[in-house]
C-alpha cells in the first residue's frame, strides 16, 4: 500500500472551528479551571483555620490584581459550566439538536455566562460597600 502525506482522520488543520466545537472544548476547559479553582478554595478554608496571619496572606494574594483574574475566571467558568450543562439537558431530552437551535443556544450560553459573571462580581462589590 502507497503512503500518502495526509493525516489519517480529520484533524485541526482540515476543519474551521465552529460555534459547537469551540463551546465544546471550552466546556472542558471550564471544568479544568473548576477543579484548579477549587485548590484555591480549600486554600481559603485552610487559612482560616490555620489563624490571622495565614488568612491574612491568603486574603493579600486573592486581593491582587493575579488573584483577583484568577477568581473571576473561576466565576465565568463556574457560571460557563452551569448554563452549558443545562444546555446538555436539553439535548438529553432530545431538543435543541437543529443547527439554528444548537448555535442560538450556544450564543446564549456564552451571554448569560458573562452576565452572571458581572452581575456575581457587582453584587459582590456592591454587598463590600466597595460601589
Amino acid at each position: 500500500m502507497a503512503s500518502r502525506d495526509r493525516p489519517l482522520s480529520p484533524h485541526l488543520q482540515v476543519y474551521k472551528p465552529q460555534l459547537t466545537s469551540v463551546l465544546s472544548i471550552m466546556h472542558r476547559m471550564t471544568g479544568l479551571a473548576l477543579a484548579a479553582g477549587t485548590l484555591m478554595l480549600v486554600w481559603w478554608l485552610f487559612a482560616a483555620g490555620a489563624g490571622a496571619g495565614a488568612y491574612a496572606a491568603f486574603q493579600d494574594f486573592a486581593g491582587s490584581v493575579l488573584g483577583r483574574l484568577l477568581l473571576m475566571g473561576w466565576t465565568f467558568s463556574l457560571f460557563y459550566h452551569l448554563c452549558n450543562g443545562i444546555r446538555h439537558l436539553f439535548w438529553d431530552a432530545g431538543r435543541g439538536f437543529e443547527l439554528p437551535a444548537a448555535y442560538a443556544s450556544g450564543w446564549f450560553v456564552v451571554g448569560a455566562s458573562v452576565l452572571l459573571t458581572l452581575a456575581a462580581w457587582v453584587w459582590g462589590y456592591a454587598a463590600m460597600g466597595a460601589l
